[in-house]
């Protein structure tokens, strides 16, 4: 192999390596999480392509609507004959079954 591994353990490894003509990049700040992620997994009682079968689906949000509460959710459906394809709507909370 050109180059070869050595086994020595005498190179700089990739991850500290930097051209000598940039300055060092900043180290990333490391995340950590504020709040628990916010997304749930579900039933979707009534599908867009109504086909009478309840799918799982994953609960992004909340919101306060004109007539109740409502999830923002992405599923799967058939969205063209014998094509599925992913669907992200706002759903009355009477449609999301919880797991």
């Amino acid at each position: 192999m050109a180059g070869g591994m050595n086994k020595r353990g005498s190179g700089v490894p990739l991850g500290e390596r930097r051209r000598s003509d940039r300055p060092p990049a900043a180290a990333p700040a490391r995340r950590t999480p504020t709040s628990p992620c916010p997304a749930r997994h579900c039933w979707v009682g009534d599908p867009l392509d109504a086909e009478g079968e309840k799918r799982p689906g994953l609960l992004l949000e909340w919101r306060q609507g004109p007539d109740g509460w409502q999830g923002l959710v992405v599923y799967a459906a058939h969205v063209r004959p014998g094509s599925w394809g992913l669907v992200q709507e706002w759903l009355p909370s009477s449609s999301l079954i919880p797991l």
